[in-house]
Formats: C-alpha cells, sequence, structure tokens
C-alpha cells in the first residue's frame, strides 16, 4: 500500500508544484507629471531577455498595471511615459529624452541607469512594486 502513495503522492506534487509557481507582479508608477498619453513598459528576464511589453493607462497621475503567471525568478522593467501617445520614447536634439522614463529598482545613473544586475527584482511570490518616474 505504501508504494501506491509514494508515485500518487508524487505526481499530486508534480501537478499542484506548477500552479503554486504563478506568480502575480504588481507596478505602480508614481511621480507623473500629467496624465496624457500611456505608460508603455517592458519586462525582461534575468539575461535581459523582453519577455513582454505592455501598455498601461494613467489616471490621477499615477499608473497601476499586474503581470501575471510570472515563475519565482529574478526580473527588470523599463518603461516610459508616452505622453503624446506616438508609440516612442521623444528625446530632444541631444538625444536626451524629453519624456519621463524608469527603470526598476529607480535604478538611475548619472548618464543613462545603473548596471543592469541593479534593475533585477528579485520575485518569490506576489510582488508589489512602487516605481518613480525621471523627466
Amino acid at each position: 500500500m505504501n508504494r501506491i502513495k509514494d508515485p500518487l503522492l508524487t505526481m499530486l506534487l508534480l501537478v499542484s508544484c506548477p500552479l503554486m509557481a504563478q506568480i502575480k507582479l504588481e507596478i505602480e508608477v508614481a511621480g507623473l507629471r500629467s496624465s496624457q498619453g500611456k505608460i508603455l513598459l517592458e519586462l525582461l528576464d534575468s539575461n535581459q531577455k523582453s519577455i513582454l511589453g505592455k501598455e498601461a493607462s494613467i489616471q490621477n497621475k499615477r499608473c497601476t498595471t499586474t503581470i501575471d503567471s510570472l515563475q519565482i525568478s529574478k526580473y527588470a522593467v523599463r518603461y516610459f511615459h508616452d505622453e503624446n501617445s506616438n508609440n516612442k520614447l521623444d528625446t530632444n536634439w541631444l538625444g536626451m529624452p524629453s519624456e519621463g522614463y524608469g527603470f526598476s529598482n529607480n535604478a538611475y545613473g548619472n548618464f543613462g541607469p545603473k548596471k543592469f544586475e541593479e534593475w533585477l527584482i528579485d520575485i518569490k511570490g506576489n510582488t508589489k512594486v512602487v516605481l518613480k518616474i525621471k523627466y
């Protein structure tokens, strides 16, 4: 009888583990200078590979969006405030962004973002992050 329980238990664990690893990442972007336009966001894995691109709406100068069905891992986010809804990050004549932008962990450097490793968020369960946009 014990021999039957072990395979059944093993099968039950194998079936339930992937279901338990379905994680939600809630992202809030704060500090927007207007409610016009949208937030364009990209989720990257720990190898800097793009996993998902997402468009999110803005209300009351804030944006909250959720990414479902993630696995336990490290992820990074980069985003920008597409104020004029032209689907690109506008820049000035020097090539500097004229629309707000940001990175996970608010990893801003002096001339561009900090090292990618500093963007990574270690996701082990449902997680909420608050990101502050830079203009």
